[in-house]
């Protein structure tokens, strides 16, 4: 007998702009397309939920912070998916973790230049999920080119087409 999810016949496709976050249930898959943007991937696997996000950059920074939640931050990508949790009354740790992007758009790089947004994005990424309790089970960051990413919450599996 074999216990994976199967596809549902009807399904909700989602596909994220940068910027855009989507959190739903068994029936939907959510689609990306990263350069040195992150998308982290969140997936409930008793509950069979999830989500992803799409960030640009990890924080605004100075006045920006008075006009809320934006989704092409990190901090704030983080905050959608903490009101997620509270929402479905699940915790971080019971969620599978997955990141992907942060490709370097620039295939020439001066000799100890400063760090990249994409280098950038990577760790704010990974400090905000430690900060709030997840786990990463599975990444694929950083290099160069782009990458297609899908994630469909009804078995939580997250494919990558990467071009480089």
């Amino acid at each position: 007998m074999n216990n994976q999810p199967r596809k549902p016949d009807c399904f909700i496709d989602v596909f994220l702009q940068p910027g855009e976050f989507y959190f739903g249930d068994r029936e939907t898959r959510i689609r990306t397309l990263l350069g040195s943007c992150v998308a982290i991937t969140l997936w409930h696997p008793s509950l069979r939920i999830g989500g992803m996000c799409h960030y640009m950059l990890p924080m605004r920074r100075g006045s920006h912070r008075r006009t809320g939640i934006d989704g092409r931050y990190a901090d704030d990508a983080m905050a959608l998916f903490m009101r997620e949790l509270e929402n479905t009354s699940s915790r971080p740790a019971e969620y599978e973790v997955k990141m992907f992007g942060g490709g370097d758009q620039f295939t020439v790089r001066a000799p100890a230049g400063p760090i990249h947004v994409s280098d950038r994005n990577i760790d704010a990424g990974r400090q905000l999920l430690k900060q709030n309790g997840f786990k990463i089970t599975a990444e694929h960051l950083g290099g160069t080119g782009h990458r297609n990413v899908i994630f469909d919450v009804w078995s939580g599996q997250a494919w990558i087409h990467h071009v480089a």
